[in-house]
């Protein structure tokens, strides 16, 4: 097996960045605080202020005197984890073993991924560049064995080892620290005067066990491969939720747009590594719930013929369904919630089409119009169960032609809205008499002789007679 080690160090900061302008300069000045609100401590800040001496443990108040202009934001656990599931989703389109751990690294075993997305050089620069497009800062190492990549990755980002019998010899030149062991057993090794994992690994292993413990020898052998190291497996949800919360209040739809285009590229990655597509899903807008008590969250329904998965697609359409719709206070905060996610079909497209794909073709004007103008405004038209030609088609819902109801003659492409006389007697008679004799369970009783005419204009029309023998046709329909 080859495992590659993902680690996450500025996820707090990732989260909040992500939700925030690229220009917002605000973020580089940006620490994360802890919420005891007595005694406030630094949990992770910016380049730009650990440069000027900031560290993770700071009290606040020393944190401020080192950099004045300091800004913060309350460290928010749930919204790392909910990134950092992100990131596991995404891993899962490489690989279906994936193992979250509760340090907050990503565990891929890509032994099997690499024959399909090519030798790993090519990979990792595949990775790095949509992960940087997530927002997602990383550290990334490549090992045998989980443990070995981990410690590998908290060493040297882009550490690679690739064969079994050298991963000792990587391993036993890391700080005693990279191995995670115990923080008790870590100031133990150090008191011994150990700082590398090879002195770790020369010590005697009953000496090992009696002073520390068995934990300590199993850490090392799975650290090299020695013994198996069983992982808990990652599977992704079967629904969709993301949300953003702003430290404002949003007023115009045209500002909702970044946060919009960063849910949507997060619900496009989460499809992707499922091979699943959306067709339906909502954008929820919450408002302040303090100012607004009565008002529950705005909830937009965003529509599609068919599931998709391209994000521009997906963004311009939420577009058109925000620019739509009246959004009856402030938004405070922003979310997705795509429910059912249906298996996403590629559409096929010609060999020779040579459009390139630069023009829209029906399906996706449809999902534009009816989110710009609502459900109602498009729809298709469909065959009723009904013999009676007035009553022989029905509304429905633009998409996919459902099975059509089979009628036993020829019908006109072109059906009058009512029957007109006929002012000259038919040329000829093509086909025909077809009775249609029906309606008399709803009180629209009809009894006619339908016949396929050429007029002498040279014209094919469909027209009747009644049943009784009159003498006058009436025209009800033309051929193409």
């Amino acid at each position: 097996m080859l495992w590659a080690a993902l680690l996450l160090p500025r996820l707090g900061l990732d989260a909040l960045a992500r939700s925030a302008p690229d220009a917002d300069p605000h973020m580089q000045n940006l620490a994360l605080i802890s919420r005891d609100q007595a005694r406030p401590l630094i949990v992770d800040a910016m380049p730009r202020l650990r440069a000027a001496g900031v560290r993770r443990g700071q009290t606040l108040a020393a944190a401020q005197a080192l950099c004045p202009q300091l800004k913060t934001a309350l460290h928010d656990p749930a919204q790392e984890q909910k990134l950092r599931e992100l990131v596991a989703a995404w891993a899962y389109g490489y690989s279906s073993q994936v193992s979250l751990r509760e340090d907050g690294a990503v565990l891929i075993e890509i032994g099997g991924s690499l024959g399909l997305f090519g030798p790993w050089a090519q990979l990792e620069r595949r990775w790095r560049a949509e992960l940087n497009a997530l927002g997602v800062s990383h550290r990334l190492a490549v090992a045998p064995t989980a443990l070995g990549a981990l410690a590998l990755a908290r060493a040297h980002d882009g550490a690679l080892v690739g064969n079994p019998a050298t991963l000792r010899q990587a391993l036993d030149a890391l700080p005693i620290a990279h191995a995670r062991f115990d923080a008790l057993v870590v100031d133990a090794l150090h008191g011994m005067g150990l700082s590398r994992l090879r002195e770790v690994y020369a010590l005697p292993r009953a000496g090992l066990i009696r002073r520390f413990g068995a934990a300590l020898v199993d850490c090392l052998d799975r650290l090299s491969g020695a013994a198996p190291d069983p992982l808990s497996l990652y599977r992704p949800p079967d629904r969709f939720h993301a949300r953003m919360e702003f430290d404002h209040e949003i007023e115009s739809s045209e500002a909702l747009r970044f946060p919009l285009r960063r849910l949507i590229d997060d619900l496009c990655a989460f499809l992707a590594s499922r091979d699943g597509g959306v067709q339906q899903f909502d954008l929820v807008l919450e408002h302040d719930p303090l100012q607004f008590k009565q008002l529950a969250p705005t909830r937009l329904t965003v529509g599609l013929q068919s599931p998709q998965r391209e994000a521009r697609s997906v963004f311009d359409l939420c577009v058109l369904r925000l620019q739509a719709s009246t959004v009856p206070a402030p938004v405070r905060a922003f979310g997705i919630v795509a429910a059912h996610l249906p298996p996403f079909v590629p559409r096929a497209r010609d060999l020779f089409d040579k459009t390139g794909g630069s023009q829209l073709d029906w399906p996706a004007l449809a999902d534009r119009l009816r989110n710009r103008l609502g459900p109602e405004a498009v729809y298709a038209l469909a065959a009723a169960d009904d013999p009676r030609p007035e009553h022989a088609w029905r509304k429905r819902e633009a998409g996919p032609a459902p099975t059509s109801v089979r009628r036993p003659g020829l019908r006109p492409s072109w059906l009058l809205r009512r029957p007109l006389p006929l002012r000259n007697e038919p040329a000829r008679i093509l086909a025909g008499p077809e009775r249609i004799e029906a309606g008399w369970w709803d009180g629209g009783d009809l009894r006619r002789d339908y016949y396929v005419i050429e007029t002498r204009e040279g014209q094919r029309a469909w027209a009747f007679r009644g049943i009784q023998g009159e003498a006058s046709w009436l025209l009800h329909g033309w051929f193409a």
